[in-house]
């Protein structure tokens, strides 16, 4: 990751408005009006930030005052900080513009799309009904602020996302996430609108040579602190969207859940990577739960976490386990970040986990399906 001279990522804003960014975030009921829903966040998570370890190893004291700042002094902010900030005061700008379409006018757009290319696939099924096979959730990523460009130069083009969406789901993906940040990793909502009707097409254009289709889910992947965003994912055709707990205070995460599935209909992918943030998000009703190997603050990778967070699920007797829809179990529990081979996915397998996220090594596999075909997300595969 290149920062600048100011230690940011982007000149664009201060350090200071960063942070007041960070420090606003908290559902405010009291005003139907603000549509980007922030005001003044909890502190006990950015606390949290302010480590360089411990992924869901020992527990970290929540000591930070909710009227405290949530910074020391000598904090210097995360990429993920920085970005979560920097889209925060990006979505500011845009409601200030009177030209913006207002949250009603996204969520009447949501069902004409829906009313042309389908309902939404719940996130919790698509996952179950993979069973026994590992579910795949491939990841179109045109950049990333740590690896810069991924996407070829000569396949870097408008159409790139959907083509690359579909490639996913004839090789057996059954979630695409579709970054749609802009700044950092080249994204946009056009990209996430293109990968849902090509592959809702492709499905559709099942015929006796390449026997039935299902398609994919269509996952926004992106900084969510919002109803305005996920009304925006729902507008553009996604079927879930992902909310990450590490910047996300607990009463606005319990709010964007709420949102997602009472109004929008969508089970978002609510991702952990600390024990605290796991109980923040149990708490706040997630079901579907995403643990990132990956510490965003760092970005070091550590594989046991995933491991780890399924242990205290099953310590705490929830049921995750990926035994398919008849299993009845109340979660869905997948491994973000890290993951190229076989062996990853038979590890996980063995963990309990439903789901592998794989990006970065999709994207420049040179033969994609082959690629895929190679993670043996079948076990019988697996075992042969």
């Amino acid at each position: 990751t290149t920062r600048r001279t100011t230690g940011l990522l982007s000149d664009k804003y201060t350090e200071k408005e960063l942070r007041n960014a960070l420090e606003s975030l908290k559902p405010d009921d009291a005003d139907p009006n603000n549509e980007l829903n922030v005001t003044r966040g909890h502190g006990h998570l950015y606390g949290y930030l302010k480590e360089t370890e411990g992924a869901l190893g020992p527990s970290v004291s929540a000591t930070t005052s909710v009227d405290a700042s949530l910074f020391s002094d000598d904090h210097r902010l995360s990429v993920l900080q920085e970005i979560t900030a920097h889209r925060c005061l990006d979505y500011e700008t845009l409601m200030a513009n009177p030209k913006t379409p207002s949250l009603k006018t996204l969520l009447t757009q949501a069902q004409t799309f829906r009313t042309q290319y389908g309902a939404p696939i719940n996130l919790r099924t698509q996952i179950q009904i993979s069973h026994p096979s590992m579910a795949l959730a491939a990841e179109f990523k045109r950049a990333s602020p740590s690896k810069g460009n991924i996407l070829p130069p000569e396949q870097d083009n408008e159409h790139a996302a959907g083509t690359q969406s579909v490639i996913y789901a004839d090789a057996g993906a059954c979630v695409i996430s579709i970054l749609t940040e802009g700044e950092w990793f080249k994204g946009s909502l056009e990209d996430l609108t293109l990968a849902r009707r090509q592959t809702t097409e492709w499905a559709a254009a099942a015929d006796d040579t390449t026997g039935s289709r299902t398609r994919p889910a269509i996952l926004r992947k992106d900084f969510i602190t919002s109803q305005y965003q996920i009304a925006e994912a729902a507008a553009a055709g996604a079927d879930s969207l992902l909310l990450i707990v590490a910047v996300t205070p607990a009463p606005l995460l319990r709010s964007l859940i709420d949102f997602c599935r009472d109004t929008c209909d969508m089970e978002p992918l609510v991702e952990v990577h600390a024990a605290e943030e796991l109980d923040v998000a149990l708490k706040a009703g997630a079901r579907v739960i995403g643990v990132n190997n990956r510490n965003l603050h760092t970005m070091v990778v550590d594989m046991g976490t995933a491991e780890r967070t399924a242990n205290m699920m099953r310590d705490r007797g929830l049921g995750f386990e990926h035994e398919g829809v008849g299993g009845g179990k109340e979660y869905a529990l997948c491994a973000l970040s890290g993951m190229s081979t076989a062996e990853d996915v038979e590890r996980y397998r063995k963990a309990g986990l439903g789901m592998c996220l794989i990006g970065e090594s999709l994207m420049r596999a040179a033969d994609t399906k082959a690629a895929i075909e190679g993670l043996c997300l079948d076990p019988a595969a697996y075992a042969r």
